[in-house]
């Protein structure tokens, strides 16, 4: 497969993700900032990261199929313009100011849906035009892209809501979707023909030699077992750092997007390591060293004096960088572990398997965190991460991967 010019194709994807990550992360933060201030709850925030992944946990397996069967650059374009299309129905929603909490949950969950193909289409093409070798550098620029979004879109956020009503901040959201696609439109993507039929019998054989490609990995799927634990207080937490920030340590607008911004920049230089630097560790031990690190940050976070807001946004950072790091090579240990031909289907799988355990944290969280406190949902979920971060190193099938690899490189 033609690899050669690999470097041309991803600059004109990038170029499009980047804007579309840029528009999306500003508005997804003016909305938190929205809902947040609209009703300052945990489970109002809980409810809407619940239907904005519940539909892409139920069919991700299923589009992941599809994916595998279908030309990946254009079920990337339809998925954009599908959720462009969804954002545009949810101006209509907020046009009159009125708050109808059930019609954006909709929306959100239509939106969901539109993600089930994008995301694992858009890391499963990376094989298909890149050197394997360059995998890891990819998915740190990756890593880079979404961590300056982290840090711009935030401000760009902050500002947009402060000057226009939310109905008109998520028009942001369109123009992203539409330059994504544009871009998308100027290069080639190989396509793994499948040769099969689509019935119904097809799709879940297809769906089983997905499992199999976990499963008969014994590594690799103590590896997603573990990821897919650690996600279940991750996800809570990740959706409770503003009301941390206004709770626990008395900030307002500002604090929040500082924090969304310091975060950015930890994925920034995380991202920014693996893509410059050539990393010799081991990707597994990147893994398991970055879920114990993560944890830590959590833990410190939840205990800090409400008075120590400039620690937790260094901790914020520091939490940043381990996130783009165990990503990028979580990714990264996918796309070489698993043949081109079925990463549609794996990449599904994950998502849907990491979200699944991750909505039960929320369905708690948004209560346990309205009762114990956002900070002790913290201290909680910090010590679940570091435990796995341990219990993966004593793990042998899993501290077995990519060994092989390096024994025969060297």
């Amino acid at each position: 497969m033609e690899k050669r010019n690999w470097v041309k194709t991803y600059l004109f994807i990038w170029a499009g993700q980047f804007v579309s990550l840029l528009t999306s992360s500003a508005v997804n933060f003016a909305v938190i900032i929205w809902l947040s201030i609209e009703f300052k709850s945990a489970e109002i925030l809980a409810l809407s990261a619940i239907a904005g992944l519940l539909p892409q946990a139920i069919i991700g397996p299923f589009a992941g199929v599809y994916i595998d069967r279908w030309n990946r650059k254009y079920v990337m374009i339809f998925a954009d313009a599908f959720i462009a299309f969804c954002t545009f129905l949810m101006t209509f929603v907020l046009r009159d100011g009125a708050i109808h909490l059930e019609l954006v949950y909709l929306i959100m969950a239509l939106r969901s849906v539109g993600s089930a193909f994008h995301s694992p289409a858009m890391q499963a093409i990376a094989p298909l035009l890149v050197p394997e070798d360059q995998l890891l550098r990819v998915s740190g620029v990756n890593q880079m892209l979404q961590s300056i979004s982290s840090i711009a879109g935030p401000a760009l956020g902050a500002l947009a809501i402060a000057a226009f009503p939310i109905n008109k901040v998520l028009y942001l959201d369109i123009i992203g979707a539409l330059v994504a696609i544009t871009s998308l439109l100027f290069v080639q993507i190989p396509h793994v023909k499948s040769g099969v039929s689509g019935s119904i019998k097809q799709v879940w054989n297809d769906l089983k030699l997905g499992l199999s490609a976990i499963y008969g990995n014994r590594g690799l799927s103590r590896m997603f077992i573990y990821s897919m634990l650690a996600t279940v207080g991750i996800m809570p937490v990740a959706i409770m750092f503003p009301l941390l920030t206004i709770d626990h340590f008395k900030g307002a607008e500002f604090e929040m997007s500082v924090v969304e911004i310091v975060w950015g920049i930890g994925m920034l230089i995380g991202g920014s390591l693996l893509s410059i630097f050539k990393v010799n560790i081991r990707k597994v031990i990147m893994v398991n060293s970055m879920h114990m690190l993560l944890g830590f940050t959590f833990v410190l976070s939840g205990i800090l004096n409400p008075d120590l807001f400039t620690v937790f946004a260094v901790l914020t950072c520091l939490g940043g960088v381990a996130m783009s790091i165990f990503s990028a090579a979580f990714m990264t240990i996918i796309q070489e572990e698993v043949a081109p031909e079925m990463l549609g289907r794996v990449f599904s799988l994950y998502f849907s398997f990491a979200i699944l355990p991750s909505l039960i944290g929320l369905v708690f969280a948004g209560n346990i965190a309205d009762k114990i406190g956002v900070a002790n949902a913290f201290v909680i979920a910090g010590i679940l991460c570091f435990l796995i971060g341990i219990a993966s190193f004593f793990t042998p099938s899993l501290m077995n991967i990519g060994r092989n690899k390096t024994h025969n490189k060297e």
